[in-house]
This record gives C-alpha cells, structure tokens and sequence, in this order.
C-alpha cells in the first residue's frame, strides 16, 4: 500500500510541475493541460450563470485566476502528502511517540511547502531529509513564481484595457473611426496612431499568448473591452485599405504592421474559449462614408474584398460572442 501511496504522489507531483511550468515559464506553450480544462470550464459555467451580464461576467477573470493558483497548491500539497505516506517511517514527532496519522503527514507537508519553519514533526535520519529539503524548495519555487505570475496579469489586465479605451476615443464603430480619420485628403493622419498601436498591440499579443489567462478577463464598460476595440480596429483598416482608393491610404508599411499585429492576437485566441462564428458580420455603411467624401472604389470592388474577409470577420465577430458582445454598429 505504501508503494501505491508514493506512485501516486509522484504522479500528482509531476502533474502539478508540468502544468505549473507549463503555464508560467513556457512563453510559446499557452496554459498547461490541468489549467486550460479548469479555466475553460470556470468560464462556460460562468457565462451560463451571467447570462451576458457583464458585471457579473467580470468575475470570471479573477476566479479563474484565483482557482488556477488553488489548484497547484492543492496539487502541491496531496503530492507531498502522499510521497510522505508511502515512505516507510519518515517522520517522527518531536515528542511524544504516538502514531503518524494522516492528518499528520498533511500538516507537516504544508508547514513544508509553505516554509513555516520546524514544527511538531521532523523527518526521520536518510532519504526523507533529502526529500523534505525538495519539498521546501519547492514550496518557495512555486510561491515565488506564483506572485510574479498574478503580478504579470494584473499588469496586462491594465494595459489591454488601456489600449481598448484608445483605440475607443478614436470612434465606436469602424465607420465612425473612418470619417474621424479622414481630413479631406486622406489618412495620413492615422501614421502616428498606427505606429502606436501595432507595437502595443504587438506586446499584447505576446501577453496573451504567454498568460492566457487574460482571455477571460471580461470588461465591464464597452470602452475598456478588448475583443469590441480589435473589431473596431480591424475592420476600419480593411475600410481603408480595401474600399478606399489607393491613393488616399495610410502608409503602407504600418498599414501592413497594424494588420499583422492584429493577425498575432487572433492566432491567441485557443479553441476552449472561442470559435469563429457561424454568422457573418454586416457589411460596413458605406453610404455614410461617401457622405462625407471620402473616395471609396466601386460598389463591386469592395463588396468582392470583403467577401474574400468572411473568415477572417467571422473569427472577430467569434472573439465578440465569447465575450458576450455584439457586432459594433455605426450610429451617427
């Protein structure tokens, strides 16, 4: 039996690490396997619950955040608690010589991993010395990364909301922010903007991919909402670009970088929090456009290239409906 215990011990302590290294040190790797099922589940149990209500829906974030650091505690704490169980004779009171229960060995495996110092209980001369130092090592490993990982979203959180109210005070809707830019000429105006906005959305990007956490972190105000801001974004620049003579575009080059960011960030949204969706998105109001002069390409030419953008509208419009948010319509 005490084979069994120290099997699965070591089992449940690998599963804690790879999950744990997984999350926080692997930049490339996204959330491990134990995480992405626990936040994935949070969230769908949430949205059922708010019913799109977003000031409840803002709880996800924290609670997923909340859970994920639970459970590789208490992941932490069953592993060395079982390890203990099946080593034969590996703790002993300090005094007294009553038996070892298992309340026991659970106490002393957190005052371990928690460093709390020496308590009531000490590890028997041998392997069990050994195995109590890498119990504590450990435990000061994963509280350690553990703030700077809640650290690190916390910081994100503020800076994804940050990019969504700029991008917002330029317009609520694609349309809006096209007439904006537009000061008679053409866009040049956007250059500065552009530039601005792929290198902080390009660091974001790089945020999500890294914590993907930061995916259920539900805005309660539409202008701080990241999904409804990269909509906005993107499908002004595919105005732009698509039904706007060229002569008139934005440069080039940030056009292209703006688009790439924004391609990086939609590449981070994984399959467990959304999918693209089964609807397409309306076209864009062109009419309010060529009220206010700017010169759009025929009727023909940009309905064809924004035919050609289905897929990429409805994974905006998909980000949208797993926040819980509708297309952004123009209303002057």
């Amino acid at each position: 039996m005490e084979t069994l215990y120290l099997i699965a011990g070591i089992l449940v302590l690998i599963l804690c690490i790879i999950d744990f290294t997984w999350t926080t040190l692997w930049i490339d790797g996204g959330a491990g396997p134990a995480t992405n099922r626990l936040s994935s589940s949070i969230w769908r149990l949430m949205r059922k619950i708010a019913d799109n209500h977003s000031k409840l829906l803002s709880l996800a974030g924290p609670l997923v955040l909340s859970a994920t650091l639970l459970m590789w505690i208490v992941l932490l704490w069953i592993g060395w608690t079982l390890t203990f169980a099946g080593l034969e004779q590996s703790i002993s009171p300090s005094h007294g010589t009553d038996p070892i229960s298992w309340f026991d060995r659970f106490y002393f495996a957190g005052y371990l991993i928690f460093t709390l110092g020496n308590g009531d209980f000490s590890p028997m001369e041998g392997p069990a010395q050994i195995i109590s130092i890498i119990a504590t090592a450990t435990g000061m490993l994963f509280i350690t990364f553990g703030v700077t990982y809640l650290i690190s979203i916390l910081s994100a959180v503020t800076m994804k909301r940050s990019f969504a109210v700029s991008v917002h005070g330029l317009g609520e809707s694609a349309e809006e922010i096209a007439r904006s830019a537009w000061n008679g000429e053409d866009f040049h105006d956007l250059n500065l903007l552009l530039a601005s906005f792929s290198e902080n959305l390009g660091s974001l990007a790089a945020q999500h991919a890294a914590y993907p956490v930061l995916h259920y972190y539900h805005a309660i105000s539409n202008t701080t909402a990241m999904p409804t801001a990269i909509t906005v974004l993107d499908e002004s620049l595919s105005i732009i670009k698509f039904a706007v003579l060229e002569k008139h575009h934005p440069n080039q080059l940030l056009l292209k970088e703006m688009r790439s960011s924004i391609d990086q960030y939609l590449e981070t949204l994984n399959q467990s929090f959304f999918k693209p969706s089964d609807q397409i998105p309306p076209l864009p109001d062109f009419n309010s456009l060529q009220e206010e002069g700017v010169p759009l390409r025929t009727d023909k030419e940009y309905t064809l290239a924004f035919e050609q953008l289905e897929n990429r509208r409805r994974k905006l419009l998909g980000g949208l409906e797993a926040d819980g948010r509708p297309w952004p319509t123009d209303i002057k």
